[in-house]
């Protein structure tokens, strides 16, 4: 079984390196580890490449995409039997990838999500479960999951075969991770969920996502955007 992992880079010069080592000490030498940079203005890039070389393959936006738009192209690269997600800089725990992977195997899973802990910026633990620090349902269902995401795109891991109904991501999405959930519910496909935590979730002020509280204007226009996907959206597997 071959993995990719999917990660998102802009400007994380700061804590790339460290995500990096605690994923690549996991993976075989013949799984997929790709980086797409959303035009980085620091030197994440240089880091990565002088730390890793070829063992990961970077891709450079020509023009910054945002992040959807960067996972999306991650995904769209990726050749393995199973697509981590992973952002620039949480840290792995050293059992992630054996526990994802068993349940992927043993429990007949298209979707498997994990919880982690939630930490600082000195990774000291603000909260021991960043599902229930969040308010995070992932067994909310379809409509409840248009009214709050319960899905978390870097606790997320999921088989291949969905690809195709994922890509491309609609445009009127709020969320990458949101819109991979949506899916795999519509086709009704397995979702299991790991209670324990399986990464150091940091939030230190400078995070991409789930960091900024958004206006209720800017909400209501990302649920209608959310379920016009739903409805425009056709069973493919």
């Amino acid at each position: 079984m071959k993995l990719s992992v999917c990660i998102a880079t802009y400007n994380g010069a700061l804590f790339v390196i460290r995500q990096l080592d605690s994923v690549v000490k996991q993976l075989n030498v013949t799984d997929q580890l790709i980086v797409v940079d959303d035009g980085s203005t620091d030197n994440t890039v240089e880091l990565i490449k002088q730390k890793y070389g070829d063992r990961i393959e970077v891709h450079v936006n020509e023009h910054n995409l945002g992040v959807i738009k960067s996972f999306e192209k991650a995904i769209s690269l990726a050749k393995g039997d199973i697509l981590f997600l992973c952002d620039q800089d949480d840290i792995w725990e050293d059992d992630k990838v054996e526990k994802v992977v068993k349940a992927f195997s043993e429990q007949d899973a298209w979707l498997v999500v994990h919880d982690a802990y939630v930490v600082d910026g000195n990774l000291e633990i603000i909260n021991p479960s960043w599902n229930r620090y969040n308010g995070n349902n992932v067994n909310q269902g379809i409509i409840g999951n248009v009214l709050k995401n319960g899905f978390t795109g870097a606790l997320m891991a999921f088989k291949k075969e969905l690809v195709p109904a994922i890509l491309p991501v609609p445009s009127t999405i709020e969320m990458h991770d949101q819109w991979i959930a949506l899916v795999c519910l519509k086709e009704k496909r397995k979702i299991v969920y790991i209670g324990e935590p399986l990464l150091k979730y940091v939030r230190h002020g400078s995070n991409v996502t789930g960091m900024k509280k958004r206006p209720f204007s800017a909400k209501l226009k990302g649920r209608i955007g959310t379920v016009t996907a739903i409805v425009r959206y056709e069973r493919q597997l």
